[in-house]
């Protein structure tokens, strides 16, 4: 198994949990991945299939992975010109941010989106109600530059297609013998955390039990859905009837990066 890492720094990302997934997916046959909710595209990156599709609802995302696709080493070549210790300060950086936010220009868009992931604190991703990215400066000393992890995406590339939209969309595109991995913004593990600002939209309990609900109708056609989400009395009810397993995951839940606890997360899988 290559493993390799995703290039994006992505809030809750996969990674270490990529052989845990692994373990339980249900088939041997490894046709086609879906993930719904791409991020980082964690798992897709790290395992070996024919083919995958990749949809998240955030369009920067998305037109990153696009262009990375069809202008590939250029791209790589293009985003790297940005990571230059002269853009390594406060000043420099919010200038580049209220240019991201302004650009027309879908590569010039993309190749800031990475310089963004790389220097806004924490490598979050969040936009404000207008939709402009509103992450502030992280401070580091030397950010990386992902160049490995890109050339990685672009070898996969071709097998790669890519969608923006709902998951339902993603969903419904499954076939017979399809995998897919739901990785949707987490149900809170208490009713006054909720982390709603992923997508313009948010992400319900509303929304979460469409996502259980449809899981359940399409896993009669594809080779295993399995979702992430926290371990809570509420994601046991709505995943009822799926085989659940759980890990133990070490998490910075506050913003402070200080009160590291672990979490308990599961993983619904319907056969």
């Amino acid at each position: 198994q290559d493993m390799s890492k995703p290039f994006l720094k992505w809030a809750g990302g996969k990674y270490k949990l990529v052989p845990f997934i692994e373990t339980h997916i249900p088939t041997k046959k490894r046709k086609r991945l879906i993930e719904p909710f791409s991020g980082s595209a964690a798992l897709s990156l790290s395992l070996d299939f024919e083919r995958y599709l990749l949809n998240d609802i955030n369009t920067d995302l998305i037109v990153l992975f696009s262009n990375l696709k069809t202008e590939k080493h250029s791209f790589i070549d293009y985003a790297h010109s940005f990571f230059i210790p002269e853009n390594n300060n406060e000043k420099k950086y919010y200038d580049l941010r209220d240019r991201f936010n302004h650009s027309t220009d879908t590569i010039e868009r993309a190749a800031l989106f990475v310089y963004l992931n790389r220097h806004a604190f924490n490598g979050l991703c969040r936009y404000n109600s207008k939709g402009c990215f509103n992450v502030p400066f992280g401070r580091y000393k030397s950010p990386y530059f992902p160049e490995t992890e890109m050339q990685a995406f672009v070898q996969k590339s071709e097998r790669i297609d890519l969608t923006c939209s709902d998951f339902q969309t993603a969903l419904d595109a499954a076939e017979d013998g399809d995998t897919i991995y739901c990785d949707p913004p987490y149900a809170p593990l208490s009713e006054t955390s909720s982390f709603t600002s992923y997508s313009k939209s948010g992400f319900n309990l509303d929304e979460q039990k469409r996502l259980a609900e449809t899981a359940k109708q399409i896993a009669r056609r594809a080779h295993g859905i399995l979702i992430s989400n926290h371990d809570t009395t509420f994601t046991r009810e709505i995943y009822r009837g799926a085989v659940i397993k759980t890990v133990e995951v070490q998490r910075s839940i506050a913003a402070k990066g200080s009160s590291r606890k672990k979490v308990g997360e599961l993983l619904a899988i319907y056969e």
